[in-house]
């Protein structure tokens, strides 16, 4: 369609050749063109070369692969087999070999442990492969295009894999099978031997933290048992390290979440409407025209035993999509529901959101302090749900006040990062929330606020305990204004409104200009440590308002109170992936943050040197929009003719408050010279007022030691401002 828009003409034959001879027609029509060039992605080797030395450039060939390494048609299967440490794809000149031609370009990325075919070719291969491949032809035309002749030194073929032999071997350490299935994902699937039967693994990850609680499952050949958990399928290798399966399928092509491995029920069938019912004689069409050698589709029909094949789910998945708009379909959906009678099932219960209504599963981390038992999550919140990192590491989160520790946090990784950013991104395109009303929108706030203020006395103990902050003043101003900020910005989701803009009456036409004020889609939010709830309510709140998705970063050290969130905007009833929440680091989490490329707006709040690096990586990126709050160091001016008592407490009570963990706080006071003395006296004098109890006595840990002094100071230094 594209194509015939620019008038460009399109051909589509199902070969070149016969018998290995070139079907004259075939070549004809290609010549007719005229081609200066040929740009080929992949496989030249079932093209004739009379087509490949036709033009006048000849043609030019990308691989995945950094070549000569993996020529052959798998290249980025065996680059995670191999355990690779760099990815990467290369523009060659083709010739009558297999990958062998002359280097015109190469480009290459780091493998991440989280990667897998997919998403190696999304993030870096395709993106960055079609931005090379303008360049290599802009060479070419220039004149200036090498062709550097490759090496057979470290040169690699290898074939497309068999499922004949691609059977995991457990004698290996747990890396090597972590690779051995990430590689065969999803074909043709790495698999193993259970209960007599051969099952394939899906969705491997390497399991950094404590293996969870589960039940003992059997797998013919490895070393131990593995281990059934409310994550999926921990397997062990020879070195004793673990790794996590996600999905299992059998030989009957069914596929089931692993978690779900010693379940036996099967969920009770729903009765269709009438509309559900002509949505579903559509989607019989649909299975007819993939399974054209099926006589008739019976509700027993199984997909895959009549012959379907991974690309076959691919077209599924999109022709259901495009015949009714707006359900939320998956490859994996299609694996799980194999028989045309679950699938339909499936679909409507997609249809109506009854696939949303899970119970929330909370593994809480409980301590009993302030008089109260506080229940804390730990896990990432992704797509409405708490889990443990992708590679299941976890970091200690430290009360400040003591230094012991309050539970442990998983670290999110650079693969939660994007399966964080995707369930934002469907939420915001196919989800409930960017189609419902405003003032609908508002009320959900509205609620969420409520729950806030519910739960008030629990969220002002987690901040205190987690960040510092003294109870009274986390419950007023940390708790209460994150509250009160809610509830402003729930009152403006059905008040945003656009605008005319008043323009030359250009005749006969009279033109008509306006803005329309519309979301921007996926948001990202990175907030400081100093105000951890307070932070995450002004970024989020108007965002959401707008109706944005988020995805939100805390501080490393002051996580717990963001989770906390998390949970009652579940209770809330906003939808799942609207907010996601990624305990962990700057560097890895905020960062991934700044890059992707489906993210359109990130806000953050921190130092100079890394907003400006932020702002960088988000102009590199796809020009995201940026609103960076930076570091400053806020002054006082105090004149001669002041009210000396009241320019001192205000003096202090505005570098100390909050522990003098403030944007604004006045780390620096400018005091006219004629009363420089006396001011400084009178600060070394002055009575400890609240502030100063507080800093004294609960945060020695800033640099100033021993209890608050009864009466007073006789001298003391002050670490965090200073007077001139």
């Amino acid at each position: 369609a594209a194509a015939d828009k620019d008038g460009t003409p399109v051909f589509k034959f199902p070969r070149w050749r016969v018998k290995g001879k070139p079907i004259p027609e075939v070549v004809d029509a290609y010549k007719s063109v005229g081609a200066e060039l040929n740009v080929m992605p992949f496989c030249s080797q079932f093209i004739p070369m009379n087509v490949i030395d036709h033009p006048k450039h000849g043609s030019i060939i990308y691989h995945p692969s950094i070549l000569p390494l993996h020529r052959g048609a798998s290249a980025i299967n065996w680059t995670l087999i191999h355990g690779d440490k760099k990815a990467g794809f290369t523009v060659f000149w083709a010739d009558d070999g297999l990958d062998t031609g002359p280097i015109l370009l190469q480009r290459e990325c780091a493998v991440e442990t989280t990667d897998t075919v997919d998403t190696l070719y999304h993030r870096f291969l395709f993106p960055e492969g079609i931005k090379a491949m303008v360049e290599a032809v802009q060479l070419i035309a220039d004149g200036k295009a090498p062709r550097i002749p490759q090496t057979e030194e470290g040169a690699s073929y290898e074939g497309i894999q068999k499922k004949s032999n691609s059977r995991v071997n457990w004698g290996q350490p747990a890396e090597a099978i972590h690779n051995w299935i990430r590689g065969h994902d999803k074909v043709p699937g790495a698999w193993t031997v259970i209960d007599g039967q051969s099952v394939t693994l899906y969705g491997s990850s390497m399991l950094g933290g404590s293996v969870p609680a589960g039940q003992a499952l059997e797998i013919e050949g490895a070393s131990q048992p593995g281990l059934v958990t409310k994550n999926g399928l921990v397997l062990y290798g020879s070195d004793g390290k673990a790794l996590l399966v996600k999905n299992l399928q059998f030989e009957d092509g069914k596929m089931i979440p692993a978690s779900k491995y010693f379940s036996s029920g099967e969920s009770s069938s729903v009765e269709l409407t009438d509309d559900e019912k002509n949505m579903a004689e559509a989607i019989r069409n649909i299975w007819k025209s993939i399974l054209s050698n099926v006589a008739a589709i019976e509700d027993t029909t199984d997909f895959f035993k009549s012959g379907a094949a991974s690309m076959d789910v691919v077209r599924l998945v999109e022709e259901v999509k495009q015949e009714c708009a707006g359900v939320q379909l998956q490859n994996e959906d299609v694996y799980m529901a194999t028989t045309f009678q679950d699938f339909i099932q499936m679909f409507v219960r997609k249809l109506r959101g009854e696939d949303q209504e899970e119970e929330l599963v909370i593994d809480y981390a409980t301590k009993e302090v302030n008089n109260m038992t506080v229940n804390m999550p730990h896990q990432c919140f992704i797509d409405g749900k708490f889990e443990d990192a992708e590679n299941g590491k976890t970091y200690n989160t430290i009360n400040p006040t003591d230094g012991s520790v309050i539970c442990k946090v998983s670290y999110a990784s650079v693969g939660d990062v994007d399966r964080a950013v995707a369930a934002a991104k469907e939420a915001f395109d196919n989800g409930p929330w960017g189609r419902m009303n405003p003032r609908d929108r508002g009320s959900l706030l509205y609620k969420l606020a409520d729950l806030m203020e519910e739960h008030q006395e629990e969220l002002a103990t987690i901040e205190s305990i987690d960040s510092g902050a003294v109870y009274t003043l986390a419950l007023k101003t940390h708790v209460g204004m994150s509250i009160q900020t809610l509830r402003y910005f729930a009152g403006w989701c059905d008040k945003i409104q656009g605008k005319t803009i008043p323009i030359n009456q250009a005749r006969p036409n009279r033109n008509l200009t306006f803005t329309k004020k519309e979301p921007l889609g996926v948001c990202a939010i990175v907030i400081p440590w100093n105000y951890p709830l307070m932070m995450l309510a002004w970024k989020s709140a108007a965002c959401l308002a707008a109706g944005n998705t988020l995805v939100l970063k805390p501080a490393q050290v002051t996580p717990l109170t963001a989770l906390k969130f998390a949970e009652l905007s579940v209770k809330a009833g906003i939808p799942k992936g609207v907010i996601n929440i990624l305990p962990g680091s700057g560097g890895m989490v905020g960062q991934r943050l700044s890059d992707h490329p489906d993210i359109r707006k990130l806000g953050f709040t921190g130092s100079t040197p890394i907003g400006k690096q932020i702002m960088k990586s988000c102009a590199l990126s796809n020009l995201k929009k940026v609103s960076l709050e930076l570091g400053g160091k806020s002054p006082l001016i105090i004149f001669s003719d002041c009210d000396m008592d009241k320019a001192v407490r205000m003096g202090m009570s505005s570098v100390f408050f909050n522990k003098g963990e403030n944007c604004i706080a006045a780390g620096r006071l400018f005091v006219e010279e004629s009363i420089h003395d006396e001011f400084i006296s009178r600060v070394v004098r002055v009575p400890c007022s609240n502030t100063a109890k507080e800093y004294f006595l609960l945060h020695p840990l800033l640099g100033v030691s021993g209890s608050c002094p009864q009466g007073p100071v006789s001298s003391m230094s002050y670490p965090c401002f200073s007077i001139s």
